[in-house]
């Protein structure tokens, strides 16, 4: 399962042309696409016009989005963010330990363009979509 990220979202909706919106836009259909309530969350709060929240709702409905609530998550998302503090790493904003712990834990892996997330890949094994700007295919790290 591939995680989109807020950052992609937003890209992709306003129609942005990046290697990261190019890649979902193929994939579509031929990977299994998927948000967690966290980024379903972030995406819509940045809507102005009911008339395009209700439309992006539509537009949304088809991915699964998956709850990342609990006490556990909670706890083992604090983990990482204190041991990457701990290497020097401090993670700017507590959606994305979340976002991110959640991952790992589903082994899932995350298509964004959020320099927060880089952390979490190099130092406690985050699988992160890699898009090539010369094509849309990407490296998918397994």
């Amino acid at each position: 399962m591939i995680i989109v990220d807020t950052t992609v979202w937003i890209d992709y909706f306003r129609g942005t042309a990046n290697s990261h919106t190019d890649w979902l836009e193929q994939q579509i259909g031929k990977q299994a696409i998927a948000l967690t309530d966290l980024i379903l969350c972030e995406f819509l709060q940045g809507i102005r016009l009911d008339s395009d929240f209700a439309k992006v709702r539509r537009e949304m409905a088809p991915y699964p989005v998956f709850n990342t609530g609990g006490e556990s998550l909670a706890v083992s998302s604090a983990q990482n963010f204190r041991l990457l503090r701990a290497q020097g790493r401090t993670i700017r904003k507590t959606p994305d330990c979340l976002i991110a712990t959640f991952c790992i834990q589903h082994h899932h892996s995350l298509l964004h363009r959020d320099r927060d997330f880089d952390s979490f890949e190099k130092y406690l094994g985050l699988r992160v979509i890699h898009p090539r700007s010369d094509d849309t295919r990407a490296q998918h790290l397994q």
